[in-house]
């Protein structure tokens, strides 16, 4: 057999492999706390579920990981952030955290500190992040509440990423359960879209 033809062979074989290459799935990662695990509601109502019904349809060439936790703080996102982008190898990491460290009085400088390691670590993997930003309640007083809400923007400017300045901006005041601080599952589809609409230009 002529060297030319077996090369001939090898080539149709490569090429006929593309097609499966190509078709492979990109990896969204949702790393976040009980707002986005679906604290409260089934796990299919919650907002990271229902974006992946909504990729399905219009980018099916990703898929959603949602790999969050109730009571998760920053610090144990820096914790756990290695292992989870080791083994999903994200190609956009949808970070949501810091309400716990709020919720709990952390001192600002750490709660920036442990993002801005989690946002490192992504990047440093080559993943894309979308950083969503949260507000405290306001009896958590107005100093701590203002310098708070900053925070997310400062990080997002420093680190050059896309940004949700506040992710429950379209929940309603009568959409969030008995404890004033999860949302209900009627108001998962416009956290969802919210988040949408800084995530496509990522896509």
């Amino acid at each position: 057999m002529k060297p030319s033809y077996i090369f001939r062979i090898l080539l149709l074989g490569i090429l006929c492999l593309l097609p499966s290459v190509g078709n492979a799935q990109s990896t969204i990662l949702v790393f976040g706390d009980s707002l986005s695990a679906g604290y409260g509601i089934p796990r299919e109502a919650a907002w990271a579920n229902l974006l992946q019904l909504e990729l399905q349809r219009t980018h099916p060439h990703y898929r959603v990981v949602n790999a969050s936790i109730s009571g998760e703080t920053t610090n144990g996102g820096v914790q756990r952030i290695d292992t989870a982008l080791k083994e999903y190898r994200p190609e956009i990491v949808i970070l949501e955290l810091g309400a716990n460290d709020g919720l709990r009085g952390t001192p600002l400088d750490i709660t920036q500190k442990n993002l801005g390691s989690i946002i490192r670590k992504a990047q440093h993997a080559g993943s894309r992040v979308l950083l969503l930003g949260m507000q405290l309640p306001p009896n958590y007083g107005l100093d701590y509440t203002t310098r708070f809400k900053t925070l997310y923007p400062k990080l997002a400017q420093r680190h050059h990423l896309a940004l949700v300045p506040f992710m429950l901006e379209k929940v309603g005041a009568d959409q969030f359960q008995a404890d004033n601080l999860h949302p209900t599952a009627a108001a998962q589809p416009a956290i969802m879209q919210t988040v949408l609409q800084k995530l496509k230009p990522l896509l």
